[in-house]
């Protein structure tokens, strides 16, 4: 293999695929970039054997070939090259990569590319479509919800579900529900529901930086995989095994109380209690008052104590129709589902201090989040 390519753009390509290297793999190749000619481009490739990403670089071929490169010591080091040209050379039987670049000759061990695991070659057709902005805001919205306890891996998932033109993601961790909903841009060729990880998708939104591009999603029939692909970069994971729960049942159909509120000004008020609640379990008492029980303006209470540190009371402006209720959250989540609200003003629908609250973005009704209450101490 004798390659020619320009510095930013291998170094733009390592620190996309270097997401999925694994960093604690009993298998040493997994530790490594796959490094190949493909079609007179540069493909590299990293996995952890649950999420694999490829990306193709514009390269001179002089010599086709391929190996496999320790990831950490091939980034670090390209990083540290002038932004110019990077010229690599492997010797097959030794499996050393010589890399020149300015004044800097460095030869690395590399381990051969047939050790390396095969990632899936996916057939496009048949792919749903998906804006890049769109997509990236459905998955700012919704994957911050789900779990990271191993001990219940399909809430460590989103649920996606594909039906005509509308697609729906939801994830939840037994403590709060985020579902988010978007048309597409053409209709889907077939029905889809699966439960991609979380992970997966945040490493996706983090690769798909321009938004005039489209995402486009494949599920191979029978292989428990997805496939993403954005312009020059593929992102394949396996799906996730098992049921998810039915979490139509959790969102509450009704509410005796719903207070309109600057979204600004109550995510201030959160952060300002977590400061104090975080020492603790997190709690956050919202005292909501209803100004003569009508639908007048009344105010919203939020309030965190801790032992150590002091308490922390701040008032924000509400109008609230219906009841007022005294309930406690877990403050990091409220936090959470408020910055992720583009809106102005957010509803906070309530019915009991013992009643799960939904968070309503104000004019937006593609988004909902459910979040279980407190115990009121």
């Amino acid at each position: 293999m004798k390659v020619t390519v320009l510095q930013e753009n291998l170094a733009r390509g390592l620190g996309i695929v270097s997401r999925a290297v694994s960093p604690r793999s009993t298998l040493p190749v997994l530790a490594n970039v796959l490094v190949a000619t493909d079609e007179g481009r540069l493909r590299l490739s990293a996995t952890n054997l649950e999420m694999g990403i490829t990306c193709w670089i514009a390269a001179r071929i002089e010599q086709d070939g391929s190996t496999t490169v320790p990831a950490r010591t091939f980034l670090d080091l390209v990083n540290t090259f002038p932004g110019d040209q990077v010229q690599l050379a492997l010797d097959v039987k030794t499996q050393n990569l010589h890399l020149r670049s300015g004044a800097s000759n460095t030869d690395i061990k590399c381990i051969d590319a047939q050790e390396f695991p095969p990632l899936p070659v996916p057939d496009m057709d048949g792919a749903i479509h998906l804006n890049v902005v769109d997509f990236k805001e459905m998955i700012r919205q919704v994957a911050f919800a789900a779990s990271t306890d191993e001990a219940r891996p399909v809430l460590m998932g989103v649920l996606m579900n594909v039906e005509k033109d509308k697609v729906t993601m939801a994830a939840a961790d037994g403590f709060r529900l985020s579902v988010r909903s978007a048309v597409l841009s053409s209709p889907a060729v077939r029905a889809v529901t699966a439960v991609i990880p979380a992970r997966a998708l945040n490493e996706l939104a983090r690769i798909a930086t321009d938004a005039e591009e489209m995402i486009s999603m494949v599920i191979p029939k029978g292989r428990g995989q997805v496939v993403f692909r954005v312009k020059d970069v593929e992102l394949a994971s396996q799906l996730i095994d098992g049921a998810f729960p039915d979490y139509h049942q959790i969102i509450p159909r009704s509410y005796k109380s719903r207070t309109l509120v600057s979204t600004a000004s109550l995510l201030k008020a959160c952060k300002q209690a977590e400061i104090f609640a975080r020492e603790g379990s997190n709690v956050a008492r919202l005292d909501i008052k209803a100004a003569n029980g009508g639908a007048t303006p009344g105010e919203v209470e939020i309030s965190a104590t801790s032992e150590e540190t002091g308490k922390n009371e701040t008032i924000v402006e509400a109008t609230v129709d219906g009841d007022g209720v005294l309930i406690a959250f877990n403050v990091k989540f409220l936090r959470e589902v408020l910055e992720v609200i583009k809106t102005p003003n957010v509803a906070l629908e309530t019915s009991a201090a013992n009643a799960p609250g939904v968070v309503r973005p104000v004019g937006d009704d593609d988004f909902l989040h459910v979040i279980m209450p407190m115990h009121l101490g």
